[in-house]
């Protein structure tokens, strides 16, 4: 019995143990055909996310095609993006408007160093798009190519001016008893070709300009500016070194942003006093939205001590240095969308004129507003026992809608020595221009002018997408009289000189720019060997330009 009972014991417990096992199989079995659905289920899920993603890749990659397409189409639609749109219809303009011409994105850069605060750099750069290589930014800013540290504090900016002339005198004739002089029927010259480097510490700012296209005759190489301003003050900017004072509204604007080929004969007679190219200066400038104010102290020009002479009026050869002065301060009364007035007054004078192997003189001498190496016809030769000479007068510009006026006077006055009267000459000018398609002309309260017609970035030159950037017509009438005292023996004859100009501007974009003028000259008889009867001609020149 024990023996039995032993026996059932041990069959029961092993039943047991059997069926334990059989029920963790049937679990086991259970769980894992539960575990291979879910694993069914997220391969399932996985598939699906992998599809998702090849349709969201396929849809990225179109609209990076379509992109990549807009932007060679038109690689400046990004940057514009980044622009403030501008206010629509403001009755009287905002400061927004007011200052939204202080730097342009659509009209060409400056022809010289471009000088603004520490502030108005680092918003121009994020107004442009950068490229950082190795903790250095490489941007735009201006439309001027400009490396700089991650902070815009160290900045080195590489520009360029290049005007290149071409045209002649068709029929130009002379009488008897004097020369025909060099009048080409063509020929061309490179008028300006500036390369402005621009140094920039925060606000301190260094600018060297070489030009190898200076003057009248190909070949002769200058220097524009080398000077060191101060930017850190409200909208002010301080000077020392060779530069060229503004003074005249149409010297205050950019040799880029030009109305006709050259300026008039009165503004650059006015300026070569004390104020011209490469002159050492001394002063600065403050504008503000509704005016502008700015005064130089100045001395000689670069190169005017070397024995060849730089400058026609100064001569050669300078043992004592010139001293002069400019000073012209400027109003907008009016600012609306539609109407911009400027008026102002321009004032220079030669304290002390410049002492050369022919004494203390002064020569006044000016081509037909045409630089293409032709004789000059107007003249008062030089000078002698000059004491000082001044210039002053009113300055008027207006802009209605997309149509210009600008219109300067000044007389010019020389103090003699050695019991000699004074002399006193004169000038003006009138003109006109206007915008046919293209941003109309805009005014810069840093320049206290106004600025070229703009090309904006969705209206550069394609003809397959109809269009065809801006196109602006100009005309202008200016006299120059260097006629003083003509009933006395001591008096002077320069000539008086009357120019009829018309002009055709084309502005494919911001960066390039064709020009054709057409100009009749009437010249009154002056003391030059080419001119002793009195000199009428006609003149038809072209420019192509290129700046950045």
């Amino acid at each position: 019995m024990p023996a039995f009972l032993s026996r059932l014991t041990l069959f029961a417990t092993t039943t047991l143990l059997l069926s334990g096992i059989l029920e963790a199989d049937a679990f086991a079995a259970d769980r894992l055909e539960l575990m291979e659905k879910q694993i069914r289920a997220m391969q399932a899920e996985v598939q699906e996310l992998k599809k998702e993603r090849a349709a969201e890749r396929k849809r990225t990659s179109a609209a990076l095609a379509r992109q990549r397409e807009e932007t060679e189409a038109n690689p400046f639609r990004q940057r514009a993006s980044y622009l403030p749109p501008a206010p629509l219809n403001p009755v009287v303009a905002p400061i927004s408007v007011l200052r939204r011409s202080v730097t342009s994105q659509d009209t060409p850069p400056s022809d010289r160093g471009i000088v603004s605060s520490w502030k108005d750099f680092q918003q121009a750069s994020t107004q442009d798009e950068e490229v950082t290589i190795g903790g250095m930014k490489i941007g735009f800013p201006n439309g001027r190519p400009t490396f700089k540290t991650a902070d815009g504090a160290y900045a080195l900016s590489i520009g360029l001016a290049f005007q290149e002339d071409f045209g002649g005198f068709p029929g130009i004739s002379q009488r008897n008893g004097e020369s025909r002089g060099n009048f080409n029927s063509f020929t061309s010259n490179s008028r300006r070709l500036r390369i402005p480097f621009t140094f920039r510490y925060k606000d301190w700012i260094a600018n060297v300009t070489p030009d190898f296209g200076h003057g009248n005759f190909d070949g002769q190489v200058g220097l524009y500016e080398a000077n060191i301003n101060y930017a850190g003050l409200h909208n002010t900017v301080l000077t020392v070194g060779y530069f060229q004072p503004r003074v005249t509204e149409e010297d205050a604007e950019s040799s880029n942003d030009f109305l006709l080929l050259e300026r008039p004969a009165i503004v650059d007679l006015v300026r070569t006093i004390a104020a011209n190219d490469a002159r050492f200066s001394i002063g600065g400038m403050h504008y503000a939205d509704r005016w502008w104010i700015g005064g130089y102290f100045t001395g000689q020009s670069w190169g005017n001590r070397a024995e060849n002479q730089y400058y026609l009026p100064i001569g050669k050869n300078v043992t004592d240095s010139q001293t002069g002065g400019t000073f012209r301060v400027a109003g907008r009364p009016i600012a609306t969308k539609d109407v911009d007035l400027h008026v102002g007054v321009s004032s220079i004078a030669s304290f002390k004129v410049a002492q050369t192997a022919d004494g203390r003189s002064y020569i006044f001498a000016q081509r037909p507003e045409v630089n293409i190496g032709e004789s000059v016809l107007q003249t008062t030769g030089a000078i002698q026992n000059v004491t000082q000479v001044w210039a002053a007068g009113p300055e008027f510009a207006m802009r209605w809608k997309r149509l210009m006026l600008k219109a300067e006077y000044y007389r010019i006055g020389i103090e003699r020595s050695g019991g000699l009267p004074s002399l006193a000459f004169q000038g003006w000018y009138s003109a006109l221009g206007y915008t046919i398609f293209g941003n109309p002309r805009r005014y810069s309260i840093q320049e206290g002018g106004f600025l070229a017609p703009g090309v904006p970035a969705d209206g550069e030159f394609d003809p397959a997408r109809n269009q065809w950037g801006a196109l602006e017509i100009a005309a202008r009438y200016s006299v120059a009289d260097l006629n003083s005292r003509l009933n006395r023996a001591d008096g002077v004859r320069g000539g008086q000189q009357t120019v009829w100009a018309t002009g055709l501007n084309w502005y494919p974009n911001r960066h390039f720019k064709f020009m054709v003028d057409y100009n009749h000259f009437i010249v009154s008889r002056s003391t030059t060997a080419v001119n002793q009867n009195g000199r009428t001609g006609d003149a038809l020149v072209g420019r192509v330009q290129a700046a950045f």
